[in-house]
């Protein structure tokens, strides 16, 4: 079992270990894992190394150090942090220089934790396998010809490899529960707003969130209550109550029925033992319909393209990012640009976008989807009505092998088709792994009613003892 956060801070006030010497640990393992799953993009061993030390004078003073204090962990890409590089997984962003520090970071960073790499992400965030990363695909430590799920995928395979005790990734459709599946770890998505987007670049800003994957729900738990608050920065954080761990237990639990239909014989078995095994800890688990829960990926894939659309308008190799260099006037300056530094998948969805949002096709598209967005809600708040939490996969299946969908896309939209609605809701939902069918793991969903992040994290605690899981070693 991987080291947690739980253990390591014991470790470091008992002196069992220097923080630099976690720290170094930490920083040789990228050296002898990463050339074979590629998660890390840049990495910041003399600063880390510089906030290690200060960690080790002040436990030498006698000093009490907190929960979070000289734990290394990994960053998506997406989040700036200053004076370092930030890419976003884009060509267009790769030279690129952060002036200054996302929230989310300036708060673990003042709770004492230490960034010691930034890691690899589907271009934009789009992507559910990591392999849309204009710097190469990410593999799985668990199974090297397979995906480690996206677009967070660098932060779980970071997380699997032991590079950093957890990762901070974004959660627009799934991207941090989805990879949190694949690859057997815990990946949390809270309450759109509870966290800050603060210096994050931004994806689609109506689902965007700022999310952890972490070895245990303890461990996320610390992480996330670190996080947490409002932010002056961002006029859609909101006001919630802190995070405790001493949260009333659910008593009745709700399986979706709408995240079972299709599932292969062997995937479906797999979360039926683990119904059971909820079922034999004491809770009242029954079957729930959500009957517009079948409409909410086409939904998803109308509304986030059009978000993109608009949010991606600002990479334009005027204003900052990379520029083409055969422009002969502006309006060639942006279409080569473009061209030229977006990949694939980020120009198919600011195609698919701009579509929606025409002139003729903004009632048929983009509005009726907001109708369907907001049945969607309807649909779970009936459910919590009756259930304190829901639950059911996380994916239809375990990870796949890298390049098995790279020529049907609808097949790679298909893999969110369990996730996106919490993030169509802005609901907190978060991934805990469980055994699959063969070597790789599965992921089982749970979902609680906004701002309710303090009753899901038991939730997920209770199911993380109650499943008796042995997921495969990590083979790095």
């Amino acid at each position: 079992m991987n080291p947690t956060i739980t253990t390591t801070h014991r470790d470091l006030i008992e002196k069992k270990l220097s923080c630099v010497e976690l720290i170094q640990q930490h920083l040789k393992r990228i050296d002898e894992v990463d050339e074979k799953i590629h998660a890390v993009l840049s990495r910041l061993d003399k600063r880390a190394l510089e906030q290690a030390k200060a960690v080790d004078a002040k436990i030498a003073r006698g000093e009490d150090i907190g929960p979070l204090e000289g734990i290394p962990f990994t960053v998506k890409d997406m989040f700036l942090i200053a004076g370092t590089k930030t890419t976003a997984g884009s060509q267009i962003l790769k030279d690129f220089v952060a002036p200054y520090t996302a929230t989310a970071i300036e708060k673990l960073e003042s709770a004492g934790a230490i960034c010691i790499a930034k890691v690899n992400q589907d271009e934009f965030g789009h992507g559910s396998s990591t392999e849309h990363s204009s710097f190469g695909p990410t593999y799985n430590p668990r199974q090297l010809d397979s995906v480690p799920g996206g677009s967070s995928g660098g932060s779980a395979a970071a997380v699997v490899a032991q590079i950093g005790l957890f990762s901070i990734g974004t959660d627009t459709g799934g991207s941090v529960r989805q990879p949190a599946a694949y690859s057997g770890v815990v990946g949390l998505k809270p309450t759109y707003g509870l966290v800050s987007r603060y210096g994050v670049i931004s994806m689609v800003s109506s689902f965007d969130t700022v999310g952890v994957l972490a070895n245990t729900v303890v461990d996320t738990r610390s992480v996330m209550a670190v996080m947490a608050g409002q932010d002056r920065h961002d006029a859609t954080t909101i006001s919630a109550q802190p995070i405790q761990a001493d949260a009333d237990a659910p008593k009745k639990v709700g399986i979706v029925r709408e995240y079972m239909q299709g599932l292969d014989p062997e995937v479906a078995e797999q979360y039926e033992k683990a119904y059971e095994s909820l079922r034999q800890s004491g809770w009242t688990v029954e079957e729930v319909s959500l009957p517009n829960l079948n409409q909410a990926l086409p939904t998803y894939y109308i509304l986030t393209p059009s978000e993109i659309s608009s949010n991606l308008e600002r990479y334009d190799g005027v204003r900052y990012g990379s520029a083409s260099t055969q422009s002969t006037d502006l309006l060639s300056g942006y279409t080569l640009t473009r061209g030229e530094f977006f990949g694939d998948e980020a120009q198919s969805r600011i195609l698919a976008g701009t579509y929606a949002l025409s002139a003729g096709y903004y009632d048929a598209y983009y509005k009726k989807a907001m109708q369907v967005r907001t049945l969607v809600i309807q649909d779970f708040a009936a459910a919590f009505a009756d259930y304190d939490v829901l639950v059911g996969p996380t994916a239809p299946s375990p990870a796949f092998v890298v390049g098995a969908h790279s020529d049907d896309p609808t097949e790679m939209y298909l893999i969110d088709i369990m996730t996106v609605s919490a993030n169509l809701a802005g609901i907190p939902a978060i991934s805990v792994p469980i055994d699959g069918p063969v070597s790789l793991p599965l992921g089982l969903q749970f979902l609680a009613p906004q701002k309710h992040e303090s009753q899901l994290l038991v939730a997920a605690a209770m199911a993380e003892e109650a499943l008796d899981t042995h997921l495969s070693e990590v083979v790095v």
